[in-house]
């Protein structure tokens, strides 16, 4: 088990960008109808969800288990109709992989590939280099688990 709190000594600062839960239907109507009751901050099976700017609940990766186990208990426990139904792709959103990457620096490291169930980091190999990681967007379900898992904070989700 990952201790986060003596990790984020050692890291850099985490981008700034909020991460909305999965399922919303759009940001206006969030923001619009979000009571800020924190019933999907407290029903997050995994803890990922705390609240952010303005009490609003955003995907936090470095809280709790540190990825989304895609339970849907957050949508089942909201009293407002802000969510699309299970069945929906829960985000688009996929990770990528940005400069202050250990193994991209020639630094061993496959943390992120650890971390990740769908095997959607690999590593291919470099002659005179270390292993360089690729993400398959394909396989990328957006959980989150490399996030948490990169010692230097090199991953992000992006939205295609």
């Amino acid at each position: 088990m990952i201790n986060r709190s003596r990790r984020s000594l050692f890291t850099r600062q985490q981008s700034s960008q909020q991460q909305r839960l999965p399922w919303l239907k759009d940001e206006n109507t969030f923001i619009e109808q979000c009571q800020r009751c924190n019933a999907c901050v407290d029903g997050c099976q995994t803890n990922i969800i705390v609240k952010g700017d303005g009490g609003f609940p955003v995907i936090d990766f470095h809280h709790g288990e540190g990825e989304c186990s895609f339970c849907y208990q957050c949508a089942e426990v909201c009293p407002e109709p802000l969510f699309e139904l299970q069945h929906q792709s829960p985000w688009t959103q996929i990770a990528t992989i940005n400069s202050s990457c250990m193994a991209l620096n020639n630094i061993e490291c496959r943390s992120c590939s650890d971390q990740c169930e769908t095997q959607a980091i690999r590593f291919t190999l470099q002659i005179g280099k270390v292993a360089q990681p690729m993400i398959n967007s394909a396989d990328c379900s957006g959980c989150g688990g490399c996030i948490s898992g990169c010692p230097v904070a090199a991953i992000e989700m992006i939205t295609p």
